[in-house]
């Protein structure tokens, strides 16, 4: 065995070194621009301090005077280590893949329920992932090829029901995301929308301790001081929470919606699982970088982060009744503010049946004329007030006793701002009026273009959906807005999220609509509300008031226009006139040209550092290391090890570019 040279008394030399050597790494991160976790702090310091020792103790053995520079050596190497580590860590790892898997892990309040919490959500996701081989869905989502299991029925199942039975498996939200894929045309196929539409909830209902222990949590009072009536029996359960009839001690009938006890605990651990499996899918997959799918699962958690907050539905259902006039045939549940909190709903109970049972309520002109009450109330809320109930499916729309319409859960509510209005209202006119000039520039003006778009080619596409769908012998529907979706996403648009749940709103309301009066045409409505709207406004003394404030709002730019354009006209006879060329205005050129100079930089501090690392190599003497190699040497070759890494990279950036 080599016996080390070095004086006995100095180990507290090298256990004092590693400190300042974790020090020295966290530094490295900050000097890199990173948030670095302590995890990669702690790896970064501790393999830089075992690099530092043991080149420290190798030069020592080799020395007649092991105290010459021990500790000298043991922090400057130890230091170079922990940053070498630093910058190699960053620079191997997929470019911002440590930047994501480092988001929110800089502080650990609780070590010990952090780490708790983690390890229930490494456990969640292995879960996720072992359900998704077992139904031979790894290869759709980046994990390899299928495997053999025993179940081989369902693996030669088409994927919707292989798709489907994996997320029920799953359970939890993973179920409810189910649910939303099945409303989303524009992302999924029909035959997965139509399988997906089957998934159901199956929860069993919370038991009568555990909603009174949330309930007196929450109200800090017994259930009994708080309402005189309360029915244990849920009349409707969901994933989340479930809702209960109730009276107030003033006689008024309550609904009373109670979160289920530990929910906000499993969607959490659920919505990270399905977060890390999101990124992995768009790493790994071509399908998930063109479909955003981290984009959309951040969405979706969103919405349901909303929905743990009661709060929320009570201030939606505020809001969307207070716009509601006085004289409207359509109600919406009062909220009893002082009972409500983020886990606990109180509501005032409407006293009707839902639209599926209306035809034991109402007669078939009665179903027509509630048809279009609650259309007229929906295009209200979308086009005018701009937050609107954005899931009025038949159990959200109630007949009410007086024969009036109510509107009930506001859970998920859209949202349109007046450029998004303006929008909807152009794209509804260019399909009324079959204008695929009109509803390109209505789409455009609040799309994200993933690429350039040839604006005819875009048109004629337009113009060809039109034809299928409004031409002769077609019966026009909103469910033709799926396909305008899929359209636009093929030509690399991508539009807002509200205008997506603005569409699938529609196609809801649809459906509703054909329950409550069977054969009732929604397009053909909209476009006789939006004549009747339209008439109401342009009347002879609107058109002048507009036309005044028109000429108001440019008489200001009017009066400058001569003296400017007389301004113009001396500079270009004076000086001639001069075009100014902004270079690089468009973010694709900027990123095209950081490419280049990124690969240059690369490339040049490779071969330089390979040709320093050749001129240690060829250096005589030096500094022993180990054996009869020099330091010089050592590093020289550590250099050209460096340089080859470099170049190599470089090279295999530009072969990738030739293959895309």
């Amino acid at each position: 065995m080599l016996a080390l040279n070095v004086p006995g008394e100095w180990p507290w030399v090298l256990a004092l070194s590693l400190p300042g050597t974790l020090v020295v790494a966290w530094l490295a991160g900050r000097m890199l621009g990173v948030r670095r976790s302590m995890t990669l702090t702690l790896l970064s310091g501790t393999i830089g301090w075992i690099a530092g020792v043991a080149l420290s103790l190798s030069i020592a053995d080799q020395k007649s005077d092991p105290s010459s520079g021990f500790v000298r050596n043991v922090a400057l190497f130890s230091a170079f280590g922990a940053m070498s580590t630093s910058v190699w860590i960053e620079f191997l790892a997929r470019p911002g893949a440590l930047a994501r898997a480092q988001s929110g892990l800089a502080s650990i309040p609780h070590p010990i329920r952090s780490l708790h919490r983690r390890a229930d959500r490494v456990r969640r996701y292995a879960q996720i992932t072992r359900i998704a081989a077992r139904h031979g869905l790894t290869p759709a989502i980046g994990m390899g090829r299928a495997r053999a299991t025993d179940d081989d029925a369902d693996r030669r199942a088409p994927t919707p029901r292989r798709l489907r039975n994996a997320l029920e498996e799953a359970g939890g939200m993973f179920v409810k995301l189910g649910q939303v894929l099945s409303t989303r045309a524009d992302l999924v196929s029909d035959d997965v929308a139509r399988e997906l539409s089957h998934l159901q909830d199956n929860v069993r209902p919370a038991s009568r301790d555990e909603i009174a222990a949330v309930l007196e949590e929450e109200l800090e009072a017994a259930v009994e001081d708080v309402f005189a009536e309360f029915d244990w029996e849920p009349v409707a359960a969901a994933s989340i929470g479930q809702a209960h009839r109730a009276r107030l001690p003033g006689g008024e009938a309550v609904i009373v919606k109670v979160q289920r006890p530990g929910i906000a605990e499993s969607v959490l651990r659920d919505l990270d699982a399905l977060s890390q499996l999101a990124h992995a899918v768009e790493t790994r997959t071509t399908w998930g970088a063109d479909y955003h799918v981290v984009e959309l699962t951040e969405e979706f958690g969103e919405r349901l982060r909303e929905e743990l907050d009661y709060r929320i539905e009570a201030r939606n259902a505020t809001e969307i009744g207070a716009n509601l006039p006085p004289e409207s045939t359509v109600r919406v549940p009062r909220v009893f503010t002082e009972l409500t909190t983020s886990r606990v709903l109180v509501m005032e109970w409407l006293d009707g049946r839902s639209v599926r049972d209306a035809d034991h309520v109402a007669s078939a002109a009665d179903r027509t004329r509630l048809a279009d009450t609650l259309l007229r109330t929906m295009l209200q809320q979308m086009l005018v007030d701009g937050r609107y109930h954005a899931d009025p499916h038949p159990g959200n729309v109630m007949v009410l006793a007086d024969g009036r319409l109510g509107l009930i859960d506001f859970g998920a509510t859209g949202v349109v701002d007046p450029l998004q209005q303006a929008a909807i209202r152009d794209v509804m006119v260019g399909v009324s009026n079959h204008d695929p000039e009109m509803l390109r520039q209505a789409l455009l003006r609040v799309a994200t273009l993933r690429r350039r778009v040839d604006d005819e080619e875009l048109e004629r596409a337009l113009a060809r959906f039109m034809a299928r769908h409004l031409g002769p012998g077609a019966v026009a529907s909103p469910a033709m807005f799926n396909d305008l979706l899929r359209l636009v996403y093929d030509y690399g648009i991508n539009l807002p999220a509200e205008l997506s749940t603005f569409f699938r709103a529609l196609i809801t309301l649809d459906g509703t609509l054909t329950i409550l009066a069977p054969g009732y045409q929604t397009i053909e409505a909209v476009e006789r509300i939006a004549r009747e709207w339209l008439a109401a406004r342009i009347t002879p003394d609107s058109v002048s008031e507009m036309a005044r404030e028109e000429l108001l709002r440019l008489a200001p730019m009017l009066r400058r226009l001569p003296s400017q354009v007389d301004r113009m006209f001396a500079a270009a006879q004076r000086d001639g006139v001069r075009t100014r060329v902004s270079l690089f205005a468009d973010e694709r050129d900027v990123r095209f040209v950081t490419l280049l100079v990124n690969r240059f930089v690369l490339a040049l501090a490779g071969g330089a550092v390979g040709l320093v690392s050749v001129l240690l190599i060829s250096i005589h003497g030096g500094p022993a290391f180990a054996g009869s190699t020099s330091l010089f040497r050592f590093f020289g070759y550590f250099g050209l090890f460096c340089s080859t890494v470099l170049i190599m990279r470089v090279l295999v950036a530009i072969l990738r570019d030739g293959l895309n």
